[in-house]
């Protein structure tokens, strides 16, 4: 069983940058993709960017695209989101997935994770 710790989270104002990072253990670990969802205040659950755990496919929601980037490094099983100008919208908790890029990008994996919170003010 996979276990994931976010961290990286806090509150900062519009336009500011944050940096997520999200370690993994458990054994086998060997995803087809590791990722983030984000759960907004009164909002449905939403990806946010995947990347592929062998290739490093990037994969990022329309929101963000532009302003966040994933990535990796796999002999540390830990995977980040850099997030810059951010903006109100992007309140929420950051939760760390995995399991396949699709399965990621349609919401339907599990969050094991506390999550992190992110609070962006205007």
């Amino acid at each position: 069983q996979v276990h994931v710790a976010e961290s990286g989270g806090g509150l900062v104002q519009a336009g500011g940058s944050l940096r997520l990072s999200c370690e993994a253990s458990g054994r086998p670990f060997n995803p087809y993709a590791m990722g983030w969802l984000r759960q907004g205040p009164e909002k449905e659950r939403e990806w946010v960017a995947a990347i592929g755990w062998n290739i490093g496919s990037t994969f990022y929601a329309n929101s963000v695209k532009g302003r966040f980037t994933i990535s990796k490094d796999n002999a540390r099983n830990t995977v980040y989101l850099q997030m810059n100008d951010l903006k109100p919208e992007d309140t929420g908790v950051y939760y760390c997935v995995h399991g396949t890029v699709l399965g990621i990008m349609k919401a339907e994996v599990e969050a094991s994770g506390q999550g992190t919170q992110v609070t962006v003010s205007s």
